[in-house]
Protein backbone atom coordinates (compact mmCIF):
# COMPACT_ATOMS: atom_id res chain seq x y z
CA UNK A 1 0.00 0.00 0.00
CA UNK A 2 1.06 3.36 -1.02
CA UNK A 3 2.54 5.63 1.70
CA UNK A 4 0.60 8.59 3.14
CA UNK A 5 1.74 12.31 2.17
CA UNK A 6 2.63 14.89 4.28
CA UNK A 7 0.12 17.85 3.06
CA UNK A 8 2.53 20.70 4.34
CA UNK A 9 5.04 18.87 1.47
CA UNK A 10 2.45 18.30 -1.05
CA UNK A 11 2.50 19.91 -4.60
CA UNK A 12 -1.16 19.12 -6.16
CA UNK A 13 -2.05 19.76 -9.95
CA UNK A 14 0.11 19.65 -13.61
CA UNK A 15 0.80 22.92 -13.74
CA UNK A 16 2.45 23.40 -10.01
CA UNK A 17 4.38 20.59 -10.14
CA UNK A 18 5.88 21.57 -13.97
CA UNK A 19 6.43 24.98 -12.14
CA UNK A 20 8.48 23.27 -9.21
CA UNK A 21 10.64 21.29 -11.92
CA UNK A 22 11.14 24.03 -13.89
CA UNK A 23 12.40 26.00 -10.81
CA UNK A 24 14.70 23.49 -10.06
CA UNK A 25 12.67 22.67 -6.71
CA UNK A 26 13.41 19.00 -4.91
CA UNK A 27 10.52 16.65 -5.66
CA UNK A 28 11.11 13.37 -4.12
CA UNK A 29 8.84 11.65 -5.34
CA UNK A 30 5.99 12.09 -8.03
CA UNK A 31 2.15 9.97 -7.48
CA UNK A 32 0.15 9.74 -10.82
CA UNK A 33 -3.11 8.24 -11.17
CA UNK A 34 -2.59 4.90 -13.07
CA UNK A 35 -5.67 5.79 -15.25
CA UNK A 36 -3.54 8.96 -16.82
CA UNK A 37 -0.97 6.60 -17.55
CA UNK A 38 -1.04 7.12 -21.14
CA UNK A 39 -2.22 10.46 -21.46
CA UNK A 40 -0.95 12.92 -23.65
CA UNK A 41 -1.53 15.65 -21.32
CA UNK A 42 0.52 14.49 -18.73
CA UNK A 43 3.24 13.15 -21.00
CA UNK A 44 5.59 16.58 -20.74
CA UNK A 45 5.24 16.42 -17.12
CA UNK A 46 6.37 12.92 -16.75
CA UNK A 47 9.06 13.54 -19.28
CA UNK A 48 10.60 16.51 -17.12
CA UNK A 49 10.54 14.50 -14.00
CA UNK A 50 12.50 11.81 -15.40
CA UNK A 51 14.91 14.41 -16.38
CA UNK A 52 15.41 15.41 -13.24
CA UNK A 53 15.79 12.14 -11.56
CA UNK A 54 12.46 12.05 -9.29
CA UNK A 55 11.01 8.66 -8.44
CA UNK A 56 7.12 8.59 -10.29
CA UNK A 57 4.54 6.27 -8.92
CA UNK A 58 1.44 4.80 -10.58
CA UNK A 59 -1.28 5.05 -8.44
CA UNK A 60 -4.89 3.67 -7.82
CA UNK A 61 -7.69 5.99 -7.62
CA UNK A 62 -7.99 5.57 -3.87
CA UNK A 63 -4.97 6.50 -3.06
CA UNK A 64 -6.22 10.27 -3.74
CA UNK A 65 -8.56 10.11 -1.55
CA UNK A 66 -6.27 11.25 1.63
CA UNK A 67 -6.13 14.49 0.28
CA UNK A 68 -8.61 17.34 1.14
CA UNK A 69 -8.32 19.48 -1.82
CA UNK A 70 -10.46 18.15 -5.08
CA UNK A 71 -8.28 19.97 -8.01
CA UNK A 72 -5.16 17.33 -7.90
CA UNK A 73 -6.14 16.05 -11.50
CA UNK A 74 -4.82 12.77 -10.32
CA UNK A 75 -1.19 13.86 -10.06
CA UNK A 76 0.24 14.64 -6.39
CA UNK A 77 4.40 15.45 -5.69
CA UNK A 78 6.14 15.00 -2.54
CA UNK A 79 8.46 18.05 -1.93
CA UNK A 80 10.76 18.89 0.73
CA UNK A 81 9.53 21.52 3.26
CA UNK A 82 9.23 24.93 1.54
CA UNK A 83 12.19 26.64 1.33
CA UNK A 84 11.70 30.04 2.61
CA UNK A 85 13.84 33.27 1.89
CA UNK A 86 15.14 35.40 4.98
CA UNK A 87 14.30 38.79 4.98
CA UNK A 88 17.86 39.45 4.22
CA UNK A 89 18.19 37.49 1.36
CA UNK A 90 15.10 39.07 0.00
CA UNK A 91 16.95 42.66 0.62
CA UNK A 92 19.74 41.20 -1.42
CA UNK A 93 17.61 40.74 -4.19
CA UNK A 94 15.99 43.85 -4.07
CA UNK A 95 15.83 45.78 -8.12
CA UNK A 96 15.92 49.47 -9.19
CA UNK A 97 13.39 50.39 -8.36
CA UNK A 98 12.77 47.74 -5.35
CA UNK A 99 9.43 46.39 -4.86
CA UNK A 100 8.03 43.82 -1.87
CA UNK A 101 4.43 42.70 -1.20
CA UNK A 102 4.01 42.30 2.75
CA UNK A 103 0.68 40.25 3.42
CA UNK A 104 0.00 41.25 7.28
CA UNK A 105 -1.93 38.03 8.50
CA UNK A 106 -3.68 36.60 4.75
CA UNK A 107 -4.85 33.44 6.36
CA UNK A 108 -6.92 32.36 3.27
CA UNK A 109 -4.55 30.21 1.42
CA UNK A 110 -6.61 31.06 -1.84
CA UNK A 111 -5.65 34.85 -1.40
CA UNK A 112 -2.22 34.04 -0.40
CA UNK A 113 -1.66 32.25 -3.59
CA UNK A 114 -3.26 34.34 -5.79
CA UNK A 115 -0.89 37.37 -4.30
CA UNK A 116 2.14 35.44 -4.63
CA UNK A 117 1.01 35.08 -8.39
CA UNK A 118 0.43 38.35 -9.62
CA UNK A 119 3.65 39.62 -7.25
CA UNK A 120 5.79 37.59 -9.56
CA UNK A 121 3.88 38.57 -12.64
CA UNK A 122 4.26 42.05 -11.51
CA UNK A 123 8.04 41.47 -10.99
CA UNK A 124 8.24 42.01 -7.54
CA UNK A 125 11.63 41.08 -5.83
CA UNK A 126 10.19 39.08 -2.89
CA UNK A 127 6.95 38.65 -0.53
CA UNK A 128 6.98 38.74 3.01
CA UNK A 129 4.55 36.83 5.42
CA UNK A 130 4.34 35.86 9.17
CA UNK A 131 4.99 33.40 10.73
CA UNK A 132 2.04 33.12 12.88
CA UNK A 133 -1.92 33.91 12.05
CA UNK A 134 -1.24 34.10 8.27
CA UNK A 135 -1.24 31.19 5.50
CA UNK A 136 2.10 29.63 5.59
CA UNK A 137 3.68 27.79 1.61
CA UNK A 138 1.62 24.74 1.46
CA UNK A 139 0.31 22.82 -0.74
CA UNK A 140 -3.09 25.08 -1.54
CA UNK A 141 -0.94 28.08 -1.86
CA UNK A 142 1.07 26.37 -4.25
CA UNK A 143 -1.62 25.58 -6.78
CA UNK A 144 -3.46 29.12 -6.60
CA UNK A 145 -0.12 30.87 -6.98
CA UNK A 146 -0.30 28.19 -10.41
CA UNK A 147 3.75 27.87 -9.92
CA UNK A 148 4.28 31.50 -9.00
CA UNK A 149 5.77 30.05 -5.78
CA UNK A 150 8.49 28.32 -7.40
CA UNK A 151 9.64 31.44 -8.83
CA UNK A 152 9.39 34.61 -6.47
CA UNK A 153 11.32 34.47 -3.47
CA UNK A 154 9.16 34.34 -0.36
CA UNK A 155 10.43 35.56 3.25
CA UNK A 156 8.75 34.43 6.99
CA UNK A 157 8.95 36.29 9.49
CA UNK A 158 8.47 36.56 12.92
CA UNK A 159 7.51 40.05 13.55
CA UNK A 160 5.44 41.88 10.77
CA UNK A 161 6.21 46.16 12.12
CA UNK A 162 10.10 44.84 13.00
CA UNK A 163 9.90 43.61 9.52
CA UNK A 164 8.88 47.05 8.08
CA UNK A 165 11.00 49.08 10.21
CA UNK A 166 14.13 47.03 8.70
CA UNK A 167 12.36 47.84 5.26
CA UNK A 168 12.21 50.97 6.17
CA UNK A 169 15.87 51.32 7.58
CA UNK A 170 16.77 49.90 3.86
CA UNK A 171 15.49 52.81 2.01
CA UNK A 172 12.22 51.27 1.21
CA UNK A 173 8.89 53.31 1.93
CA UNK A 174 6.12 51.58 3.12
CA UNK A 175 2.46 51.93 1.77
CA UNK A 176 -0.83 50.19 2.96
CA UNK A 177 -3.50 49.55 1.20
CA UNK A 178 -6.65 51.33 3.53
CA UNK A 179 -10.36 52.61 2.52
CA UNK A 180 -9.70 54.99 4.76
CA UNK A 181 -10.64 58.82 4.27
CA UNK A 182 -6.80 59.51 4.78
CA UNK A 183 -5.46 57.18 2.37
CA UNK A 184 -4.46 58.91 -1.28
CA UNK A 185 -6.37 57.22 -3.92
CA UNK A 186 -4.10 54.62 -5.56
CA UNK A 187 -3.34 55.96 -9.04
CA UNK A 188 -2.61 60.07 -6.98
CA UNK A 189 -0.05 57.88 -4.77
CA UNK A 190 3.81 57.52 -5.92
CA UNK A 191 4.17 54.19 -6.34
CA UNK A 192 7.13 54.27 -8.45
CA UNK A 193 10.07 54.55 -5.98
CA UNK A 194 11.31 51.92 -4.12
CA UNK A 195 8.38 50.27 -2.28
CA UNK A 196 6.92 47.72 -0.10
CA UNK A 197 3.09 47.23 -0.78
CA UNK A 198 0.87 46.04 2.72
CA UNK A 199 -1.65 43.99 2.12
CA UNK A 200 -3.78 43.99 4.68
CA UNK A 201 -5.74 40.73 6.17
CA UNK A 202 -9.37 39.51 4.88
CA UNK A 203 -12.11 41.64 6.59
CA UNK A 204 -10.19 43.14 9.08
CA UNK A 205 -7.36 45.28 6.87
CA UNK A 206 -4.57 46.55 8.10
CA UNK A 207 -3.49 45.47 11.81
CA UNK A 208 -2.60 48.66 13.92
CA UNK A 209 1.05 47.46 13.91
CA UNK A 210 1.49 47.67 10.37
CA UNK A 211 -0.52 50.64 10.13
CA UNK A 212 1.66 52.56 12.59
CA UNK A 213 4.89 51.57 9.93
CA UNK A 214 3.25 52.78 6.68
CA UNK A 215 4.78 55.83 5.51
CA UNK A 216 1.23 56.36 3.67
CA UNK A 217 -1.74 54.67 3.10
CA UNK A 218 -3.81 54.13 -0.33
CA UNK A 219 -6.80 53.46 -1.70
CA UNK A 220 -8.58 52.30 -4.61
CA UNK A 221 -12.27 54.12 -5.27
CA UNK A 222 -15.11 52.05 -4.62
CA UNK A 223 -17.95 53.28 -6.72
CA UNK A 224 -20.58 50.46 -5.99
CA UNK A 225 -22.27 49.32 -2.91
CA UNK A 226 -19.71 46.82 -1.52
CA UNK A 227 -16.79 48.51 0.91
CA UNK A 228 -13.98 46.60 -0.42
CA UNK A 229 -12.19 44.56 -2.91
CA UNK A 230 -11.01 41.03 -2.30
CA UNK A 231 -7.23 40.97 -1.11
CA UNK A 232 -6.20 39.61 -4.01
CA UNK A 233 -8.06 41.86 -6.68
CA UNK A 234 -7.03 44.61 -4.48
CA UNK A 235 -3.26 43.60 -4.23
CA UNK A 236 -3.04 42.95 -8.22
CA UNK A 237 -4.95 46.44 -8.64
CA UNK A 238 -1.93 48.15 -6.94
CA UNK A 239 0.71 45.90 -8.09
CA UNK A 240 -0.21 46.93 -11.52
CA UNK A 241 -0.34 50.87 -10.78
CA UNK A 242 3.33 50.60 -9.53
CA UNK A 243 4.37 48.58 -12.82
CA UNK A 244 2.29 51.45 -15.08
CA UNK A 245 4.25 54.60 -12.89
CA UNK A 246 7.73 52.60 -12.94
CA UNK A 247 6.98 51.76 -17.14
CA UNK A 248 6.04 55.71 -17.42
CA UNK A 249 2.68 54.77 -19.28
Amino acid sequence: MAARVDLDDAVYGVHAIEEALTAGENLRRIHVSGERRRDPAIRKLLDLASDRGTQIRFEERKFFTQFPYKAHQGVVAVGEPFPYETLEGALAKRGSPALYVVLDHITDPHNAGAIIRTAESAGADALVLPERRSAGVNATVRKASAGASAHLPIARVSNIAETLRKLKKAGIWIAGADTGESSIQYDKANLGGDLALVIGAEGQGLSQVARKECDFLVRIPMLGKVASLNASVAAAVLLYEAVRQRKGV
